[in-house]
């Protein structure tokens, strides 16, 4: 399908700003940022400029989204600001004045809970802590609301009235930035565990009326020496996740290549772009 007219500038200049090289196997250059890409816990102080980060930012926001309606809203801290959010979100900790928060249902599903409790196993292991000292735990924990010492923190927001694929149009924003930072030698951790302090956050950085809290992240040069940061997550056989339909049939024949028709346009939708 042909890009509508307004579009073909726009594709025009995107692709020649884009940094791929005119050579050589791009899939193998993507696989391998994927495939590298770790969730960091241990940064160098080094800084990040904003330069930088708003290279990554605007390559994320190339995501696609419903209708391309961009819900995302980021807040992005670091020196001064970083350490005044921090330090007010580990008072609120200290003080347990937040009630208790957790991303799952009880019980989770199965297979889901026994993919946490492995993470689990790996993580405290990786830091020679014993999964049954729970003050060792909890000064781990802790560590999440001093984004582990990154020189840059992130908050990302939504409408909270926005439905479930809004929320998944913010998800794929975020992959899109971990990935772009990974490109550039950067690493970050997305961080679930800020929900808990979604008031005092919302608060200190002026949140807008209906804004909620999607989680934070932290954001900087990866300790290579950490050994929490060499953990290899396991992940799941594409066969456990996978249900296979039509691939044991004869493939169809599509005769709009041989008459030089134009495919169907439900083909690609332009509904999430």
């Amino acid at each position: 399908m042909k890009a509508p007219p307004s579009y073909l500038p726009l594709l025009a200049e995107t692709a020649q700003h884009a940094r791929l090289p005119h050579r050589g196997d791009v899939g193998a250059a993507f696989d391998n940022v994927v495939l590298t890409r770790r969730t960091t816990r241990a940064f160098r102080p080094h800084p990040v400029g904003r330069e930088i980060v708003t290279e990554i930012l605007e390559v994320a926001a190339r995501a696609p989204s419903t209708f391309n309606t961009q819900p995302w809203r980021v807040h992005v801290l670091c020196g001064r600001a970083r350490q005044a959010l921090a330090a007010e979100i580990l008072a609120s900790h200290a003080a347990n004045t937040e009630p208790p928060f957790t991303p799952f249902p009880s019980p989770p599903p199965p297979d889901c809970a026994a993919r946490q409790a492995e993470f689990g196993r790996h993580y405290y292991a990786s830091l020679s802590i014993d999964p049954q000292d729970t003050a060792a735990r909890a000064r781990q924990t802790a560590r999440n609301f001093a984004f582990f010492d990154a020189p840059v923190g992130l908050m990302f927001s939504i409408d909270a009235r926005l439905t479930r694929h809004s929320w998944l149009d913010l998800g794929l924003f975020l992959q899109t930035l971990m990935l772009a930072a990974h490109a550039r030698g950067l690493a970050t951790c997305p961080q679930v565990a800020f929900l808990r302090y979604e008031r005092p956050i919302a608060r200190h950085l002026g949140f807008a009326a209906g804004e909620a809290l999607a989680c934070g992240m932290s954001l900087g040069y990866p300790d290579g020496d950490a050994g929490v940061n060499r953990v290899l997550m396991p992940r799941s056989p594409v066969a456990a996740f996978t249900s296979w339909h039509g691939f044991d049939e004869a493939p169809l024949v599509d005769t709009t290549v041989e008459t030089g028709a134009s495919p169907q346009e439900s083909a690609c939708s332009p509904d999430a772009d």
